[in-house]
């Protein structure tokens, strides 16, 4: 019996860990890079080419969401403001500042400034600002209390899971349609006023898709 199996298979069960071990290490890795990306992480909160203080901007000065993100309302993307839309403000108040260089540059050559985006959605998931700015989810559902950091960062997941979560309640996500740009409002469900929530989900006919094919198209 002793030679019917070469020695080098004593060795076969120790290759066969081995080789599960190292497969189980680069499927966690890929994992990890490809399917949870940093963008997707709580927490997110990558450096800036220039220091825009939200807190300040929309916070103690009262700017509108809409006046830097012009498209919120009537397109599927947000829009970055561009650097004329900052030097509207800035060509007065510290037009000098070392800190706007980049932004003077963009205006000077036209390049636009490398803004590192902070939300974004996986290339195979479709969404829509302006549906639901318009149906009452205001801002802060999705991007937390930007009004309140000095740096954004990413507040809430953005899952799969988080999506669903609202559309299969939106009632606790919806506000009255003139506070969607007031960060600090709260839901109507949270007014105790659930019941005119559910009436505007019916008036409005809110129907969030459920089914793979409403976001992944």
């Amino acid at each position: 019996m002793s030679n019917i199996f070469p020695k080098s298979a004593n060795r076969l069960p120790l290759q066969i860990v081995i080789f599960l071990t190292i497969l189980a290490g680069v499927a966690t890795a890929a994992v990890t890079y490809y399917a949870t990306p940093k963008y997707l992480r709580v927490g997110y909160q990558p450096v800036q080419p220039v220091p825009f203080d939200h807190s300040l901007h929309a916070g103690n000065l009262g700017i509108d969401c809409r006046y830097c993100h012009a498209s919120v309302e009537k397109s599927a993307t947000s829009s970055v403001p561009s650097a004329q839309t900052c030097m509207n403000c800035h060509s007065i108040i510290k037009p000098n500042s070392p800190l706007l260089e980049p932004v003077r540059q963009s205006v000077a050559t036209g390049q636009p400034v490398p803004w590192v985006k902070i939300h974004q959605n996986p290339d195979y998931v479709y969404f829509n600002h302006s549906v639901h700015v318009n149906r009452g989810v205001s801002c802060v559902e999705c991007h937390g209390k930007v009004n309140e950091m000095q740096t954004v960062s990413q507040a809430q997941s953005h899952s799969m899971g988080f999506c669903l979560d609202c559309h299969r309640n939106p009632a606790i996500r919806i506000r009255d349609p003139k506070d969607v740009y007031n960060l600090n409002s709260k839901t109507l469900a949270e007014q105790g006023r659930l019941e005119e929530a559910h009436k505007m989900i019916k008036d409005w006919k809110v129907m969030p898709p459920q089914s793979c094919s409403g976001c992944h198209r």
